[in-house]
């Protein structure tokens, strides 16, 4: 697969004057909620309505979903509302389902992405079809395994494809519900401009009132819209409570977020270009100290080795993630920022000491 600008033809058609909006609850409760939020979307800048069918859980026992009943209460959503209609799909028989009741987007889920075997099962089932299929993210952060599921759905010729970042789980206790890891999606987008790529601020926030500013952040990267867990009574949800937004939340942010030019004027470009210089000469040297910190580390593994002491040194450790932690806040850099530069330096200096103390 290649990047090519024909990816992108299905959103152009669309014709949209404001970044792509699919928009529903997390999941189809009864027939009267899923008309009740398709009515309130209709005014909205919401050109898709989404709803879980059927919802994988972790553990049984939770609400699962209302399965295939719930496909004709987004019909009929369409009927009335002209919203096209979208839902996950991890099967073969939910791709048959989902096309007898003429979805228009199908979203393949992060729990599927992480399997080819689903991914390709779901491709032959889709074999060639005119609907929009988006992948979402694994749930761990591996960019091949992102874009292999891509790769599988255009190899079955299904040409209308885009991509939605989610986030990734992650076992440290940090802000989001899933760590954003926006470089992922930057690496994604670097080497596929022109595959559509959207932000699922729901399940990167877990909480509503991060949803906002997750959204600027994706349209300040140049995403392609969003797709947004939205429930006219949210804390009365089924599933997902936290992370959805009203119809009028949503109204309101559509209007208060800022698009962003993707160039500039001249003068622009100059300014951005000395600063960019700036920028490089100060990466340059950040790679030049870090190489001469590893020249250390390998003298700490050569005494380490002489004297059979264990590399790993936790009260050490500590110490120093504690100190940089305190000198990044002071500086302006986040915990979370320090927290895991710290720990990547560690780790390479980890992995010089081994090297030294194996030969």
């Amino acid at each position: 697969m290649k990047n090519d600008k024909n990816l992108r033809n299905w959103l152009t058609e669309m014709n949209l004057d404001h970044p792509l909006v699919i928009a529903g609850p997390c999941s189809a409760e009864t027939e009267e909620q899923v008309l009740n939020i398709a009515h309130q979307l209709k005014d909205s800048d919401a050109t898709v309505m989404r709803a879980g069918i059927w919802k994988p859980r972790t553990r049984p026992g939770n609400f699962e979903g209302v399965g295939a009943i719930g496909l004709e209460w987004l019909k009929k959503a369409k009927e009335e509302t002209g919203l096209m209609i979208a839902t996950e799909v991890a099967n073969k028989t939910h791709v048959d389902l989902a096309l007898k009741a003429d979805v228009d987007v199908l979203w393949i889920g992060a729990r599927s992405t992480v399997s080819p075997f689903i991914v390709q099962e779901i491709a032959d089932a889709l074999q060639g079809t005119d609907k929009i299929v988006l992948v979402k993210n694994p749930v761990n952060p591996d960019l091949a395994l992102w874009l292999g599921g891509v790769e599988r759905l255009y190899n079955a010729n299904i040409k209308n494809l885009g991509v939605i970042h989610r986030g990734f789980s992650t076992y440290e206790k940090i802000k989001y519900r899933n760590n954003p890891e926006w470089q992922i999606a930057i690496d994604l987008q670097n080497q596929f401009p022109d595959l559509p790529i959207l932000v699922d601020p729901s399940h990167i926030a877990g909480k509503r009132d991060l949803v906002f500013d997750i959204c600027q952040t994706a349209l300040d990267l140049n995403y392609d819209g969003m797709i947004v867990e939205t429930h006219h009574t949210p804390d009365k949800a089924w599933s997902d409570a936290a992370q959805q937004i009203t119809p009028d939340f949503l109204k309101q942010m559509t209007i208060d977020l800022r698009i962003r030019k993707k160039e500039g004027a001249e003068e622009f470009n100059k300014k951005l270009n000395v600063l960019r210089s700036k920028i490089d000469v100060i990466d340059n040297q950040i790679i030049d100290f870090l190489g001469k910190r590893m020249i250390v580390a390998d003298e700490i593994g050569e005494l380490k080795k002489e004297n059979n002491v264990a590399i790993l040194q936790p009260e050490r450790w500590s110490k120093v993630l504690n100190r940089l932690t305190e000198d990044g806040e002071k500086n302006q850099l986040s915990k979370d920022f320090v927290e895991r530069l710290t720990k990547a330096i560690h780790e390479e200096s980890i992995a010089h000491q081994h090297k030294i103390i194996s030969q």
